[in-house]
């Protein structure tokens, strides 16, 4: 090792702590007990689903032979271990499909599946109905049941039933799948015929696998792997095929009875079970296909001690009892235990009704009801609603009004849901023509004890003024009753709804509706929602209309939330969105993958901005590390994610991955990250300045390069010189810098801009370690660097306010751009953040006698003279020529007399005597020359600090 590279090692051990060492992939082939040991770790890094992942990627990856061919991958004991590490890890999460679906692609997750069918010595060839699993040996059959259990639930959770397998990139018709479907149910309804227990594979009986132990059957035997009971698995099978039943429902209506059976299993099941330890399942959701099947078969069940809400309002409506509905909805406003999504739906069914004809009164009964829960909620009124006061009549309104009455039916309604409501009553009479109506609302008590008796002068006057104003002649705009469901105007309620919501599920229920009307590209619905142009064309490119909407909706939906620090919904939104194009596009997946990861780097910088000390947990590290080293071809790629990606790690002092870890072919051929190579060197190598100038060498080259105007140049009309392209996305990676947060970080990157001349009048910290000169000055773009630093100044104040360096070099940026009000401000605030208000002296590195002449000259700039004066004083020696020039001026803007008192030098009080005969301060005896030195000190002291804070009560 080099003497170099051995103190690069050392360097590691006394740098601040940081993430661990990531562990490669290869180092589980040289060890072979590590992979366990890795997998007990808390928080193991690389995590068990990414192990894997980069396991199966390097097993599968192709060879090339001698005629530069690309062959299929070779079959060699390093690929085949490879396969079996992968299958431990799996076998030590206990083969929990649900973390292996979120964790891995259906390509990855088949390949592994296939791969334990392999090991479990399932006969190639013979597919799977074929099989008598009650002839298999334990741990063969498991393998099947738990393949073909992946196969159905991979189908429910595909939305348009599409997506892709690793040995064949065309999507499966509707027809493979539906007997890829049959298959798998048909097998699985034979596992559950099974009475006797079952085993699946550990980490130990692969371990025999490796170690050719099979020989004796051990592997093989009903004592060997993980126990699974009959019940166990029956519980499991049952929720599996209740879930692919009743996706089958939508086109097979006795389907849902078929689900309904096996739900009911499942919960019979569950309850019996003692431990349900390797029962993997979403009880939330079985309790949704639960209510769900009841509702869509009709058929009670005898086992339910209670019945829910929905159970109660979906017999309501089977039985036409919709008196005792609108009852229901009525009652709901005040326990809200039915969601709103729930409410709207069932409205929706009956306004289909209405179209057919009849129950208009229940129609509008019930979009009463749900005006009043969303007026209660703070929610805005749906244009139902609204359209609905375009044609009132007096028995409509005192149904509103006792509607609103019983909502509030509470020993105590909260303050908001008074508030709410109250506002609710004020819209019901801006919203109604008729007086004779607005004064039936504003009438009523309760308009009396919500409303303050100004508050309904004003509005019944308001009424008043307007009624005078309208067109009597006018024709009554229509209700929503009398307009056919598909036609515009419907249209254009789901399309508003479609812009408000953030709720995924919905958005996708709306762009059904949207879709059975019309056939457009609904993505333009809001001409706000963007995407980056990077991504464009993969969206637009989307054969299916349906989905080209949903995941351009989702996607701009998310990164507007992201803008607005909406992460919770942004996750949401990403979730869905990643899921959808999971099933289709791997190219997709990736750039979702990527967006998801910016998300949580901006989440994460957001909450060190708020205060927020946490580091962040070594998954988000590993995933960034992960982005910056992933080399995938025809990929798009935002070049934001890349720069985020490096100013998170240098935020978070990754230096050493940076510096030690990073591949160097990733800094040869990414900007990004050799610029954040070498500034955490920079500041790794700080305290050694000698030692430093190499690295920071380096980076003050990269810095004049970035701010170097390209040879490839081309004028505008103006004959002014345009910088290319290129040059443009350089001076963002400058840019981008300025989120960093580090303050050696910011204070290199700063520093290694505004060195030369063009910054021969802006201090800055470490200016010993740069090089004294800048060869090309010509070549400087210094327009752009003037840009930059702003930005930089700006955003690092914003990360720490009372940081005085940055003070100052804001203030010099102010006056060399003749900004001399600024600058004086920001001069005195760094004086100030310095002295605690300047209640103590100001050091004398901060105010240096070059800070105090560009203090005077902002007040001579704007003719505050006697200021001047005053700050004449303050050098180290004072500039009597300038203050006597200052005194002489007559047209001074300060107020004159009242600095006088801030003088404390002999000779400038004795100028001033024969201008000014109220001059007392010479009088006065602590400023006798023949006093001691301390005591001159001592009242020279004391009108400085008194100057200060009056010029800071000025300019502040």
């Amino acid at each position: 090792m080099s003497a170099e590279a051995a103190d690069r090692v050392a360097a590691v051990g006394n740098s601040r702590p940081s993430t661990p060492l990531q562990t490669s992939w290869f180092e589980f082939l040289l060890d072979g007990s590590l992979l366990e040991k890795h997998l007990q770790k808390s928080n193991p890094d690389p995590a068990p689903v990414q192990l894997i992942i980069q396991f199966l990627e390097q097993a599968s990856k192709p060879s090339v032979n001698e005629q530069n061919q690309v062959q299929p991958p070779v079959d060699n004991r390093r690929n085949r271990t490879l396969k079996l590490l992968a299958l431990k890890v799996a076998a030590h999460m206990r083969w929990d499909l649900d973390v292996l679906e979120k964790g891995l692609t259906i390509p990855v997750l088949n390949m592994l599946l296939n791969e334990l069918l392999c090991v479990s010595k399932v006969p190639p060839g013979v597919k799977h109905v074929d099989l008598d699993l009650s002839t298999l040996p334990p741990t063969t059959a498991m393998a099947v049941i738990i393949y073909n259990r992946w196969a159905i639930r991979t189908i429910v959770l595909s939305i348009w039933l599409k997506f892709v397998f690793s040995s064949n990139t065309k999507c499966i018709s509707h027809l493979q799948l539906k007997e890829q479907a049959s298959d798998s149910i048909s097998v699985l309804e034979g596992a559950l015929r099974l009475k006797k227990d079952f085993y699946i594979h550990t980490l130990r009986t692969l371990d025999l696998l490796a170690a050719d132990a099979a020989a004796n059957g051990e592997t093989e035997s009903s004592t060997a792997g993980l126990r699974i009971t009959a019940d166990e698995l029956h519980c499991q099978v049952h929720y599996d095929l209740g879930g692919i039943f009743f996706q089958q429902g939508c086109t097979d209506q006795p389907a849902y009875e078929k689900a309904r059976e096996h739900f009911r299993q499942t919960k019979e099941l569950l309850q019996k079970l003692d431990s349900t330890l390797h029962v993997h399942l979403d009880e939330k959701r079985l309790a949704g296909y639960w209510n769900a099947c009841k509702a869509l078969t009709g058929a009670p069940d005898p086992s339910d001690s209670q019945t829910t809400p929905y159970d109660q309002i979906n017999s309501l409506i089977r039985t036409h009892n919709y008196q005792a509905l609108v009852e229901a909805f009525t009652k709901d406003n005040i326990t809200r235990s039915l969601p709103n999504h729930f409410r709207r739906s069932v409205l929706r069914e009956f306004l289909h009704k209405v179209q057919q004809g009849g129950l208009d009164e229940v129609c509008y009964k019930l979009c009463v009801c749900n005006a009043v829960r969303d007026a209660l909620e703070g929610e805005v009124l749906s244009i139902r609603f609204q359209q609905l006061l375009l044609k009132p009549s007096k028995r409509m309104v005192d149904f509103m009004l006792e509607v609103c009455t019983r909502s509030l039916e509470k020993d105590r309604p909260s303050e908001t849901s008074r508030r709410n409501m109250a506002n609710f009553m004020k819209t019901l009479c801006e919203s109604l023509e008729d007086l004779s109506l607005v004064f039936v609302v504003s009438s009523h008590k309760l308009f009396m004890e919500l409303l303050k008796e100004e508050e309904r002068k004003v509005l019944v006057e308001q009424m008043r003024k307007r009624s005078a104003t309208i067109n009597l002649s006018a024709k009554p705009l229509p209700s929503f009753y009398d307009i056919p469901a598909s036609a515009s105007v419907n249209i254009g309620q789901l399309e508003q709804q479609l812009i408000l919501s953030l709720e995924p599920r919905r958005i996708r229920q709306i762009l059904i509706e949207l879709h059975g009307m019309a056939e457009r590209p609904f993505w333009r619905v809001n001409s706000k929602w963007e995407v980056p142009p990077d991504y464009i064309n993969v969206i637009l490119g989307i054969k299916d209309n349906l989905t080209k909407d949903l995941v351009y909706i989702l996607m701009a939906k998310g990164l507007h939330c992201i803008s607005i620090k909406d992460f919770t919904h942004a996750r949401q939104l990403f979730s869905a969105c990643l899921e959808l194009v999971t099933e289709f596009s791997p190219k997709l997946r990736q750039v979702m993958l990527n967006e998801m990861l910016l998300l949580e780097v901006r989440a994460h910088e957001t909450m060190a901005a708020e205060g927020s000390r946490e580091r962040p947990p070594p998954d988000l590290v590993s995933r960034v590390r992960g982005y910056l080293e992933m080399r995938i071809h025809d990929l798009p790629l935002r070049q934001v994610v890349g720069e985020e990606c490096v100013a998170f790690m240098l935020n978070w002092r990754e230096n050493d991955y940076l510096t030690l870890q990073v591949p160097q072919s990733l800094v040869m051929t990414n900007p990004y990250i050799k610029l954040g190579q070498l500034l955490a060197s920079t500041c790794k190598e700080l305290p050694g300045p000698k030692e430093s100038r190499r690295t920071a060498k380096e980076l003050w080259e990269v810095v004049v390069q970035i701010c170097s105007v390209s040879v490839q140049h081309k004028r505008n009309s103006d004959g002014r010189i345009g910088l290319i392209k290129h040059r443009e996305s350089t001076m963002g990676i400058l840019q981008r810098y300025s989120r960093l947060q580090t303050h050696t970080s910011f204070s290199f990157l700063l520093h290694s801009i505004v060195r030369d001349d063009i910054v021969n009048e802006v201090t800055a910290e470490h200016l010993s370690i740069w090089p004294s000169s800048l060869a090309n000055i010509q070549a400087v773009d210094v327009e752009a660097v003037a840009v930059t630093v702003k930005e930089l100044v700006s955003y690092a104040l914003t990360l720490n306010p009372n940081n005085q360096s940055w003070l100052i070099t804001q203030a010099d940026i102010y006056f060399v751009t003749n900004q001399y009000s600024a600058a004086l401000h920001f001069y005195l605030q760094a004086g100030a953040v310095c002295s605690d208000f300047f209640t103590k002296a100001v050091p004398p590195d901060v105010y240096t006698d070059q800070v105090l002449k560009r203090m005077i000259k902002c007040c001579s700039m704007m003719n505050c003279h006697t200021q001047v004066a005053v700050l004449c004083q303050f050098l180290r020696e004072v500039d009597y020529m300038t203050a006597f020039k200052a005194l002489q001026e007559q047209n001074s803007h300060d107020a004159m007399d009242s600095y006088y008192d801030y003088i404390w030098d002999v000779t400038i009080l004795e100028y001033l005597t024969p201008v000014s005969a109220e001059i007392k301060a010479i009088g006065q005896t602590e400023l006798n020359a023949s006093n001691p030195e301390e005591v001159l000190q001592l009242a020279a002291q004391k009108r400085k600090k008194k100057f200060l804070q009056a010029m800071a009560k000025l300019y502040f």
